[in-house]
């Protein structure tokens, strides 16, 4: 797994003070950032926080890559609809040698290891078998449409994939871009980054957050899992280690 913040907002804190400035002051346009001090800056985002006035911090962005991570976990982070995603196609990229994630769970057990290694390999059987059967017949008829046999060969290799990749697992790997605003990222972040959370949009999620908290620190400093700042959200359902869940969060740099 590998996540990356490729580009965000800069002076995101700042950003996000002018904008609650602007709603609570007299200040126009062109005197919005004046004497936004850091302390000033601070302040306005600690009163944003203390009122729940949430809109501001939608003036801030960040993008990251993402790799190495599992169709499923794409299944997941997409849930997500306020963000941008950009995504590795299956339809369009050759999956013949795919890798895939495998979940610690059934690394800790050689007999789960084995049985799932060996449904992976016969997965990247099948495919490579169907894309052979699919790209024939496909060649054969572009030919038949007047195709030469190259532009033919190289058309039928590129539609095959479509057909073919339904049978890869969940486990095949993908990579993405995701870009999300602040108030998307804390929602993300109060779901994802709870214990209860499927361990790898989890570890994702950490991931991201403690890329944010390196370059927008007062933006992120009460993000996490909703037990950081309050109640836990899970009710009946919860992991019972608040205090372990807040150390941790306060202490991710």
């Amino acid at each position: 797994m590998k996540v990356e913040l490729i580009a965000y907002t800069p002076d995101a804190d700042k950003i996000v003070a002018a904008a609650a400035k602007l709603c609570y002051a007299k200040s126009d346009i062109n005197t919005l950032m004046d004497k936004l001090t850091s302390d000033k800056v601070e302040s306005f985002l600690d009163m944003l926080s203390e009122i729940g006035h949430e809109s501001p911090v939608e003036h801030a962005s960040f993008t990251f890559g993402i790799e190495g991570v599992s169709r499923a976990l794409l299944a997941q982070i997409t849930r997500h609809r306020i963000a941008s995603f950009s995504v590795q196609s299956q339809r369009y990229v050759d999956k013949s040698r795919f890798e895939y994630i495998t979940p610690p769970e059934i690394a800790d057990i050689p007999e789960a290891l084995e049985e799932f290694n060996r449904a992976m390999e016969e997965d990247a059987k099948h495919y490579a078998s169907l894309k052979a059967i699919l790209v024939k017949a496909r060649k054969q008829r572009y030919i038949d449409e007047g195709k030469s046999e190259a532009e033919a060969q190289k058309m039928a290799e590129k539609a095959a994939n479509e057909d073919a990749r339904f049978v890869l697992p969940n486990a095949c790997d993908t990579r993405m871009i995701v870009t999300m605003n602040v108030r998307s990222l804390r929602n993300f972040f109060k779901l994802r980054c709870c214990a209860r959370a499927q361990w790898e949009i989890r570890e994702v999620a950490i991931e991201m957050l403690r890329l944010c908290k390196s370059v927008a620190p007062i933006l992120f400093a009460n993000a996490g899992p909703s037990c950081v700042n309050g109640k836990c959200s899970e009710g009946a359902m919860s992991c019972g280690k608040a205090k372990e869940m807040r150390e941790f969060y306060k202490g991710l740099s």
